[in-house]
């Protein structure tokens, strides 16, 4: 049985910043693409991944994860988080935000019927809040 092969972190380091890719990385190491993946997140060099909690607060099925409402929520939170996704994915997500927000509506989720429009309360909107947060990190930029 031979030794585990390890990952140098400055070779790893200037083979990212060359812009190698993983399945490149690890067939160079001799590791697996999950070795590599494990060794960049260690040395910094992965790049943060974005909390989409405050967006989308509830337990989704996995039927409703990737729905109309979940994915523009995630992309209006990306965009709050100065990552805003694709330019068309991004006004898809405003115009239908801005949309329930004009009709005083808001989304629930439930987890056997999915996402549903209701009245917004009056003390405001869970889909307005993630919406303004969204605007306002679009237009620090």
């Amino acid at each position: 049985m031979g030794r585990k092969p390890t990952i140098d972190r400055r070779e790893l380091a200037r083979l990212v910043a060359e812009g190698m890719n993983v399945q490149d990385l690890a067939a160079h190491f001799g590791v697996s693409e999950s070795g590599v993946l494990q060794a960049k997140r260690a040395a910094g060099l992965a790049k943060p991944m974005l909390d989409h909690s405050r967006a989308v607060p509830w337990k989704l099925a996995r039927e409703h994860s990737q729905s109309g409402p979940a994915t523009n929520l995630r992309n209006l939170s990306a965009a709050a988080q100065g990552k805003p996704p694709a330019a068309e994915r991004l006004n898809t997500a405003l115009r239908w935000a801005q949309r329930l927000v004009d009709a005083g509506l808001d989304v629930r989720y439930d987890a056997a019927e999915g996402f549903s429009e209701i009245p917004a309360a009056p003390a405001g909107s869970h889909v307005a809040a993630v919406l303004a947060a969204a605007r306002k990190a679009l237009e620090a930029r």
